[in-house]
């Protein structure tokens, strides 16, 4: 017996020790990566019903225009049940995973180069991840955007609403879509590749200084903390609330007229009231002219909701992982980067 039981041991020893040895032989990017990727995905399914309410407040959906949170969440549950609150989650996550991934894996990136390259003239505080951070959000944006627009366009469909017409004037006919391989076909078709980048403009405009100052004021906090408290989750969940919301406030009128620029193929081409954005700051001041300032800020009591547990719980995660998965910590790369 004793013997056997040994054998289990060692065993799993060696499993163990063949694991780690796997992990190590990792370079540092794919660790950021997968620590990134799992931040994004478990964060944005956490506050998914939340982010099918904001959509379809921002897009001013038929019947849901006038309701608060609450009220929205129960209408989306009256008519499409549970699955209801997720529609749309499944493109959302496989954006977000990719889009996470490289937010945070060219966050660490750009800021190892502006580092090395330009610590004498800026210095290494806070400015360096406003940079890297900005430079980051608009890699990721790029390289994922169809798929945002795609969670977009399912999020934005209601079954059973029973309505009329939607608030663009439509009658009625909505394009319906019934996955996310059916929306890029289908948006392909209307304009070709270039409509697959439909409002990346409002988008790149607002991601730059929103991801820019997340990661600037994330660190700056953790940076005015005592060295003990650093690895609190309590500490890491209300600095990633803090920097979410500040950021958000500042850039949260771009967010709502790129919805609004994803969603408008389904407005008839010669509507009465002549709503068609081309641009971002035409967008802007259409909005403000046809529907109103408050429009620019429809959803932004939901989206305070939403962004504190969801920026909280993606710096949190993205944290954890880099720990468990042995990632040097941030004083090495300051290190080497002051070194050079």
């Amino acid at each position: 017996m004793g013997s056997s039981q040994e054998s289990t041991f060692s065993s799993a020893s060696a499993a163990a020790q063949v694991n780690a040895s796997a992990l190590d032989l990792l370079p540092v990017y794919a660790k950021e990566l997968i620590a990134g990727g799992a931040a994004g995905a478990f964060a944005k399914t956490a506050v998914a019903p939340l982010e099918r309410v904001k959509i379809l407040l921002q897009t001013r959906t038929e019947g849901f225009q006038s309701l608060g949170i609450l009220q929205s969440l129960r209408k989306l549950w009256q008519y499409e049940g549970i699955r209801g609150f997720y529609k749309g989650n499944g493109a959302s996550v496989l954006r977000i995973v990719p889009y996470a991934a490289l937010h945070y894996m060219t966050y660490e990136q750009y800021r190892c180069w502006i580092l090395n390259n330009f610590a004498p003239s800026i210095g290494t505080g806070p400015v360096v991840d406003l940079l890297a951070g900005s430079a980051a959000g608009g890699t990721a944006v790029l390289c994922t955007y169809p798929l945002d627009l795609a969670r977009t366009k399912l999020a934005y469909q209601v079954s059973n609403v029973g309505q009329p017409g939607n608030a663009f004037g439509n009658s009625g006919q909505q394009q319906t879509y019934n996955g996310i391989k059916d929306v890029f076909k289908t948006v392909y078709k209307e304009g070709g590749a270039r409509s697959l980048y439909r409002g990346v403009g409002p988008t790149l405009i607002g991601i730059l200084p929103y991801a820019g100052l997340k990661f600037y004021i994330y660190e700056d906090l953790k940076s005015q903390v005592p060295e003990d408290y650093k690895n609190s989750v309590i500490l890491k969940l209300s600095c990633g609330a803090l920097a979410g919301l500040f950021g958000q406030t500042l850039t949260y009128p771009l967010d709502v007229v790129r919805r609004q620029m994803q969603v408008q193929s389904k407005q008839p081409q010669n509507s009465s009231d002549g709503f068609r954005i081309r641009g971002t700051f035409q967008g802007l001041l259409l909005i403000i002219h046809c529907q109103g300032w408050r429009q620019l800020f429809a959803g932004l009591s939901l989206n305070y909701v939403k962004v504190v547990p969801s920026v909280a719980i993606g710096f949190t995660t993205y944290d954890m992982m880099k720990t468990l998965l042995g990632v040097p910590p941030r004083e090495r790369v300051h290190a080497s980067g002051g070194n050079k």
